[in-house]
């Protein structure tokens, strides 16, 4: 019997096609959707496992699908076939369950069970404890990704090697235009790949999350994917900070988007200075302030978040859609939502594919040949912790001491105390 390089388990390919069957998604540029790929499911499923076991699998190009955004412009999703989504997706259940915990707190994006309101949430209450926020935006973070940067951070901390060959071949997978035309890519990884989620995660948590934590102390923030926002004392600390930011993504050979990188200012009952932006949108949310009255009827300005203009909009869009669909007899009520998630798997929130955690209920969803038991299901995910903190140095750099910039901040929290503040918690927006 020839013994394959690789000991990828049937399991976790099985478990893989489990949970792309549950998302459902578009098909790839060789047409084939879930249903017809379902027809041969066991011959289909065999074949990806036995090349992924020899390192003959070679990811086709993915499909580029423009997505209209909603600032103007198209997004660029890049769709893989449903066979090399499960692939991905048995690569991407591998090192997760391992990555997830090590990422910081204040990381919301992709992540299982964190979500966006979270963000929205801590963003909110941080607000009324600082006066200044740094909002930015990275422009086209899955366009642009360092492969050489990526690959050394997934090294760090993943030593199987087919792992790390099958991401780095999806990474200079071409991409495949409406016309036919084939577009080579040394950098970035497709926005619409199960395992580009992940590998942003990590890449952000070296080149944005641990290196604030270390260079930028007493800095609050919330990031979801490539969109966050940073809590300062002052304005000039908050310019400070944005230098700060824009320098180190220039090293990570990233770039923020000028139109929406901005300095806010919380202007609120407490805090009446002037500043020309005193607005800002994270999340669909726009936090600005708004009149609001107290347990006591008593009316005042508070800074809070609400639903942004464009997201209203994109929600009234939507239910005229399901509106027009269900009068044109659709039995689904969710049409719109669903087409969304058809194109693109994990776009529109929901609850993760349940993982099966029984042998016997794995077995009976799935062809014969997988032969498995309860502990090949629970190997598939185990991994060992790869070490070493040279690699950390070179990319976040040594932790150092930061001097305030402002000696007033003592002066200014005893002006705030003398004032007539009152409590958010205890107020509604009106």
């Amino acid at each position: 019997m020839i013994r394959k390089p690789y000991d990828i388990p049937k399991a976790l390919v099985c478990e893989a096609w489990l949970h792309v069957k549950a998302d459902q998604g578009a098909a790839g540029i060789d047409a084939e959707t879930i249903e017809r790929f379902e027809e041969k499911l066991g011959d289909n499923l065999y074949k990806l496992w036995n090349r992924m076991n020899s390192g003959s699998y070679f990811p086709p190009p993915v499909k580029a699908v423009p997505i209209p955004k909603k600032s103007g412009g198209v997004r660029i999703l890049g769709i893989p076939t449903v066979a090399d989504r499960i692939a991905q997706t048995a690569v991407k259940m591998r090192p997760e369950p391992r990555l997830d915990p090590m990422f910081r707190e204040d990381s919301y994006g992709y992540r299982p069970g964190k979500g966006a309101l979270e963000a929205i949430a801590v963003t909110r209450r941080r607000c009324w404890d600082y006066d200044w926020v740094v909002e930015f935006d990275i422009r086209g973070l899955f366009d642009d990704l360092d492969h050489g940067l990526l690959i050394k951070a997934l090294r760090k901390h993943c030593q199987e090697p087919w792992i790390l060959l099958y991401v780095g071949r999806w990474l200079k997978a071409p991409m495949q235009t409406m016309d036919g035309q084939i577009l080579e890519r040394d950098k970035g990884t497709p926005q619409g790949g199960v395992v580009s989620p992940l590998l942003a995660n990590l890449f952000l948590h070296y080149a944005f999350d641990l290196w604030v934590a270390r260079h930028l102390h007493g800095v609050r923030y919330a990031r979801y994917a490539d969109d966050a926002v940073l809590h300062c004392k002052t304005l000039r600390q908050a310019e400070h900070v944005l230098d700060c930011i824009r320098e180190r993504f220039q090293a990570c050979k990233l770039e923020l988007h000028p139109d929406k990188t901005r300095i806010v200012y919380c202007r609120d009952i407490n805090r009446t200075g002037d500043h020309p932006e005193v607005q800002f949108t994270f999340l669909g949310y726009t936090f600005r302030p708004r009149k609001a009255v107290d347990k006591y009827g008593r009316v005042y300005v508070n800074f809070s978040p609400a639903v942004s203009r464009d997201a209203l909009k994109a929600m009234h869009s939507a239910g005229s859609e399901a509106a027009l669909r269900v009068g044109e007899g659709a039995e689904d009520s969710r049409a719109p939502q669903r087409q969304v998630e058809r194109v693109q798997p994990g776009v529109v929130e929901g609850e993760p594919a349940r993982s099966l955690a029984k042998c016997h209920t794995l077995q009976q969803a799935t062809p014969d040949w997988i032969g498995c038991d309860a502990g090949q299901c629970i190997e598939a995910r185990q991994g060992i912790l790869g070490g070493g903190e040279q690699f950390e140095e070179e990319f976040v750099g040594p932790a150092r001491v930061v001097v305030p910039l402002d000696r007033v901040q003592s002066a200014t929290r005893e002006i705030n105390a003398l004032r007539l503040s009152v409590r958010p918690e205890t107020s509604r927006v009106v």
